[in-house]
């Protein structure tokens, strides 16, 4: 095959979509495709060298436009999906036409523009099959509701998979303020739906086909992606493979779990310490690697609590301050994450302000009242260690002293954590993380959830630390972890490494009609 045969990825905006499109790229490459990878200029800082290096990988920036002034941001007729949707078009009246776009399925609105070229389009999931199978699942369920106390068989998923009411009600935080953007940025996602599992897209002005369903209606991604000619997930079938399978039988078209997507060093040895900053953009914090190995080090094995909540969602305020007494009143060492912003209910309004230079998939909005708990350090002493920013998280567990993770279930936060055998302490604050908790809990059987409060409202002090001591004392939990995370030992996945081959196979096969 040609090494002139083109595929283009086009990813969202944010870290946890970002860095698993890049992995994709470096195997699309692997299979002899020129790749190019389409970003809003303002993201090229956060673009290692290595990738840039790839000699089939060309990363095509389209500029950014100026950030729009406080005084207009929410009326300007500016927006981002306009300005993003002519750089596509102009790349394509000006290069080479791929024969395939790998569009996120938060870029769906793009699909128009290759169809109008006769590219033909390959919908991406940056997340797990889970979240995708039990949307479709309660849709030609036509669910709408489910007494308390009862539960729903989903025909087709595992019975661990089964609906209770309070899948239903997950309630979605509150929404952030109108005509937020700015800066090339886009407008942040909307409440989930009241069922919890919607992936949730963009808003505001511009094209768009994907939108929050009605409880029991169509979930969003099936109208992104009915253009696609497959789906492709970040998934793998040892993970996920009732899921991958349900998928494909459900849509009738290919449905690929291509994942983990994973950086190569993550693949590479089961048992070394990772160093972020060899893989990562490295953002402001207050710590270095080498404190972080420094204060893990002098910790005894398995010990170690980790707390992070990623970069675009976390808990309010108040459950913060309930963390961070059950944080002070545990015996548990403890690193805790917390992001610049943190405890907001949704991001300020006006442009947002970014620390560094320039905004990038890992940096956060500021805010000057967001929560950092003062004074716990001293309190908690050597025991703790508190990071204020960006945070080596694959260094740490990976390091050996690292026990337990109380996470969101971001689903890159999830699958890290179980390739390296770190059961986790479910806390899902919206969207797929809620599937993401079903899966880790119910079916892989790696974690357990913050609190048997079911409907994850109102976390108190008592609920943390009953569930942090459930985490960390489970044996059957950690023997559970590290037995999963064995099917990372071999390397990348053979069935994603199968998946594709496959897709390889289909854009031949296209081009040769």
């Amino acid at each position: 095959m040609s090494s002139e045969r083109q595929i283009w990825v086009v990813p969202f905006f944010g870290q946890g979509h970002l860095f698993p499109c890049m992995e994709l790229c470096k195997h699309v490459a692997s299979r002899n495709f020129k790749t190019t990878f389409i970003i809003s200029s303002n993201l090229s800082s956060s673009i290692p060298s290595s990738f840039r290096d790839h000699p089939l990988i060309e990363v095509a920036q389209i500029p950014t436009p100026p950030p729009t002034p406080p005084e207009l941001n929410s009326n300007h007729p500016h927006n981002h999906h306009s300005d993003l949707a002519q750089g596509i078009a102009s790349l394509l009246e000006n290069a080479a036409v791929p024969d395939c776009a790998v569009l996120d399925i938060m870029m769906d609105w793009t699909t128009d523009i290759f169809n109008k070229h006769k590219i033909p389009t390959v919908a991406f999931f940056t997340s797990g099959a889970c979240s995708a199978a039990l949307e479709y699942a309660m849709w030609k369920a036509r669910v709408v509701d489910i007494k308390p106390g009862e539960t729903l068989l989903l025909p087709g998923l595992p019975k661990e998979m089964a609906l209770t009411a309070s899948d239903l009600k997950h309630g979605p935080p509150p929404g952030p303020p109108p005509g937020i953007g700015g800066i090339g940025f886009p407008r942040p996602p909307p409440p989930p739906p009241a069922h919890g599992f919607s992936h949730g897209p963009p808003i505001g002005p511009g094209p768009q086909k994907m939108g929050p369903p009605q409880p029991g209606g169509q979930p969003p991604w099936m109208e992104a992606a009915k253009d696609s000619i497959a789906l492709m997930l970040n998934s793998c079938y040892d993970l996920e493979g009732p899921f991958l399978d349900y998928l494909g039988v459900q849509i009738g078209k290919p449905v690929w779990g291509v994942g983990p997507l994973l950086p190569q060093q993550f693949w590479k040895s089961s048992d070394s310490l990772l160093h972020d900053r060899e893989i990562r953009a490295n953002r402001q914090s207050n710590v270095t690697e080498d404190e972080v190995v420094e204060w893990l080090d002098s910790k005894p094995h398995g010990s170690v609590l980790y707390v992070s909540f990623g970069s675009e969602v976390a808990p309010t305020k108040r459950e913060f301050e309930q963390l961070a007494d059950a944080l002070e009143a545990s015996t548990r060492p403890f690193i805790w994450v917390i992001q610049h912003g943190s405890g907001r209910p949704g991001p300020p309004p006006g442009p947002p302000q970014f620390l560094g230079n320039q905004p990038g998939p890992g940096d956060v909005l500021f805010e000057e009242e967001s929560y950092f708990p003062h004074g716990l350090d001293q309190k908690v002493g050597k025991r703790g260690l508190i990071i204020h920013g960006w945070a080596p998280q694959l260094l740490i567990l990976s390091h050996i002293s690292t026990g337990g993770f109380l996470s969101h279930c971001g689903w890159n936060s999830t699958v890290e954590a179980i390739g390296r055998g770190v059961p986790l302490l479910a806390w899902p604050i919206r969207g797929d993380q809620h599937s993401n908790a079903k899966l880790v809990v119910n079916h892989l059987k790696v974690g357990c959830m913050i609190s048997d409060n079911k409907l994850q409202q109102n976390i108190k002090k008592d609920d943390i630390a009953e569930g942090i001591e459930k985490l960390m004392r489970n044996k059957e939990l950690k023997r559970q972890a590290m037995m999963l995370s064995t099917k990372f030992h071999q390397g990348y996945p053979s069935s994603s490494a199968v998946s594709l081959d496959a897709f390889k196979d289909l854009i031949v096969n296209l081009n040769a009609d």
